[in-house]
C-alpha cells in the first residue's frame, strides 16, 4: 500500500489500466472518499463512495492516484459510507 498521506484532494484516481475511477474528495482513515460527481448511476448516484487504501499502488509525481487493480475491478470494491 502506498503512503495515503501523499494523496491530495481533487487528485484523479485511475485503475492499473489507466481508466478513470474517480476524483479524491478526502482521505478518511485508510479509505479514499471519492467525489459525488463520480458516484455512478441509479441508486449509487449522488453520494460518496470509498476506495480502500489497500488498492493504492502508488501516487504519481503529478498527484494522480494509481490503483493496483483495473478500473472495472476496482469499482466492484467500492464501499458506501
Amino acid at each position: 500500500m502506498a503512503d495515503l498521506a501523499a494523496i491530495r484532494e481533487h487528485a484523479e484516481v485511475i485503475g492499473a489500466d489507466g481508466v478513470h475511477v474517480g476524483t479524491v474528495d478526502h482521505v478518511r482513515g485508510d479509505r479514499i472518499q471519492l467525489t459525488k460527481k463520480d458516484s455512478g448511476e441509479g441508486g449509487h448516484k449522488g453520494h460518496h463512495h470509498f476506495i480502500s487504501g489497500g488498492l493504492v499502488a502508488m501516487v504519481e509525481s503529478d498527484g494522480t492516484v494509481r490503483l493496483s487493480a483495473n478500473a472495472a475491478v476496482a469499482v466492484t470494491f467500492e464501499e458506501e459510507a
